[in-house]
């Protein structure tokens, strides 16, 4: 089972962005794996050990997303994909999952995971557009991948605490969601093994992908703080009623 895993790089939780245009300055910030991808990748690996095959680990952007990608062949994967591209970060959506998808169609694969969303844009839409673009089935949410007779069974997250099973055939493309399962570390022989494992390179230019933008960033600014007291009349029950309102669908807290 051939399995092809979408991994960004992302800023580190910890970096202290400062804003520089319509994106963050990114000088003197550490970068490190998304995090829901990590996931994506856990369960690449799982799979893989369970039912043979390789994994592929893809990545877009400048040179250091190498680093991304040899992190995830010291965890296990077999070989990465480094598509090169200094301006990755202008691109939307569509845009990223249009170099991406070029870059799989050169690939024989069975099942193509990526993270529920990512990090740093949270848009979570490069992996059903991809699956578009490759004309294949996909489901979202996931959170257990059984794997039969070129067909899954999956079990995907819906609201308020509910699950859904799905049967969905190979091959497809899935978008993982965290806490699927534990994520490994990297082991001492994993990172010697890494060094030796192919990471082949790429150019958008190459791929013969031209992107234009269906979308943009206008502007990035840190939300500014204010404070509101908002007295709430009417009897007890009355002004419990309408808190617990606020709370629920303002503040969102409960």
């Amino acid at each position: 089972m051939n399995i092809l895993v979408c991994i960004k790089q992302v800023p580190a939780k910890d970096a202290p962005l400062s804003i520089a245009g319509n994106w963050i300055k990114e000088s003197d910030i550490g970068f490190e794996m998304n995090e829901p991808d990590s996931y994506a990748l856990e369960e690449a690996l799982r799979l893989k050990e369970k039912h043979g095959g390789e994994v592929i680990a893809l990545s877009l952007g400048p040179e250091r997303v190498k680093q991304t990608i040899k992190e995830a062949l010291a965890k296990g994967a077999d070989r990465g994909i480094h598509i090169a591209d200094d301006n990755f970060a202008q691109l939307d959506p569509l845009g990223t999952a249009k170099v991406i998808a070029a870059a799989i169609a050169k690939e024989k694969v069975d099942l193509v995971l990526t993270g529920l969303q990512s990090d740093d844009h949270g848009f979570g839409q490069t992996g059903v557009l991809l699956a578009a673009l490759l004309n294949l089935p996909h489901a979202t949410l996931i959170m257990q991948i059984d794997v039969g007779d070129a067909k899954m069974k999956l079990k995907r997250e819906l609201e308020a605490g509910w699950f859904q099973w799905i049967e969905c055939p190979l091959p497809a493309v899935l978008t993982i969601q965290s806490g699927i399962n534990k994520v490994r570390y990297a082991t001492l022989k994993g990172i010697m093994a890494a060094k030796k494992k192919e990471i082949a390179a790429l150019t958008r230019e190459a791929l013969g992908v031209t992107v234009e933008p269906t979308q943009k960033i206008e502007r990035i600014y840190v939300p500014t703080k204010t404070k509101k007291t908002e007295f709430l009349t009417g009897t007890p029950k009355e002004a419990a009623a309408k808190l617990v309102e606020k709370l629920k669908f303002e503040a969102r807290v409960i």
